[in-house]
């Protein structure tokens, strides 16, 4: 993981490279807790790489500690022994196992979203490779496979929400029941909330990360989602704060990562799954989506994004691939008409894609309980 601009900057100020061990006091401000999340997690690493690049630009390489002086009251001051002596003995303990435990220090410990079984992430690397339109349509093939069970699916990309259009939901707002908490809206069988709702869809949201970080708390812990079975949560893009955060202070039963077969969208979608990695969410798997193009006309095929490049990254990660969805017309149009395919038509291919990858979800949430 690599430290924010303003942690590497701490990084820098505190370690004096010229003083070989001297060390120095910074008045560098106290971050917040959301830019502190990975500060320590990596700060071993990148000390090391900036303690070997100058050491080795030096003729003489001095065997003193060197010593990193953290200002703020939630990190505590570590020492470093210099590249010349860390060949010295050994440790069994890997530095993956080293990077969790850091990541795991001061968090508070995970808790199930109160009133739900089984919460699920829907994610990307990057915007534009249809997400939002493969969670929502995952949801109502859970519900459409599980017909008992209650289905719920949180826009957590403030930014820019996609459910209430979606879901056909838009110019509607939730009620808030004698406990203070929010009323998710329901269509189709789904519960469901976003940002959307609370805001103007024509308004942009311009806020800083720490009123996002609260706004998402209230979506996720301040929302009445009881009783639900299954929790699908559409998250913003990349591998930000709102993604750190649900997945570090929530019980996930496993994240399923959406990308397109090009190679520039398996890049960012390599990156989100690294990240689950690293704070121990499970990854379901990879959806393939826009796998091809089918002209609605006379039905040839073109593989416009290229052909079958999420299995081979999957492959190399060790993932499965939940199933391949094409790039047609009628998901597009039935997602912008508020009625997903998977309701509007039930029995096409693009339908019965998307309910054999809410299976294929189904089937691997029942086996990681059974693991743990």
């Amino acid at each position: 993981m690599i430290l924010s601009l303003r942690a590497t900057r701490v990084l820098l100020r505190n370690l004096n490279l010229s003083a070989y061990g001297k060390r120095t006091t910074s008045s560098y401000p106290t971050l917040g807790g959301n830019e502190l999340l990975f500060l320590e997690t990596d700060i071993k690493s990148q000390t090391r790489q900036v303690l070997k690049s100058h050491w080795s630009s030096s003729s003489t390489r001095p065997r003193k500690r060197s010593t990193l002086s953290f200002t703020t009251s939630k990190c505590s001051q570590r020492t470093f022994l210099s590249s010349s002596t860390q060949g010295q003995g050994s440790s069994d303990v890997t530095e993956d196992e080293r990077r969790k435990r850091l990541m795991a220090r001061n968090l508070p410990k995970r808790e199930p979203i109160p009133g739900v079984k089984n919460t699920i992430l829907v994610a990307s690397g990057k915007g534009g490779v249809g997400k939002s339109t493969t969670a929502v349509n995952v949801a109502l093939g859970i519900a459409a496979i599980e017909q008992n069970a209650n289905v719920g699916i949180l826009d957590a990309d403030v930014f820019g929400p996609s459910i209430p259009r979606m879901m056909n939901l838009q110019g509607k707002e939730p009620d808030i029941d004698k406990n203070n908490q929010l009323i998710p809206l329901r269509n189709f069988g789904i519960s469901c909330m976003s940002m959307g709702f609370l805001v103007d869809e024509k308004s942009p949201v311009v806020w800083r990360g720490l009123m996002v970080m609260s706004a998402m708390q209230r979506l996720v812990k301040q929302v009445a989602w009881a009783p639900l079975d299954y929790l699908v949560i559409d998250m913003p893009p990349g591998t930000g704060d709102t993604q750190l955060s649900i997945s570090q202070l929530i019980t996930i039963a496993g994240a399923v990562i959406v990308s397109t077969p090009q190679d520039i969208a398996l890049l960012d979608a390599r990156k989100g799954a690294e990240m689950f990695n690293k704070v121990d969410v499970p990854v379901l798997g990879i959806v393939q989506n826009m796998s091809v193009y089918q002209c609605p006309k006379c039905g040839h095929e073109a593989h416009i994004f290229g052909q079958d490049g999420v299995h081979g990254v999957a492959k190399e990660m060790g993932l499965d691939v939940l199933g391949d969805v094409p790039l047609h017309i009628d998901i597009r149009e039935t997602s912008d008409r508020g009625k997903p395919i998977v309701v509007s038509s039930p029995q096409s291919p693009q339908a019965l894609a998307y309910k054999s990858i809410a299976k294929e979800v189904l089937s691997r949430i029942k086996t990681e309980d059974l693991d743990r």
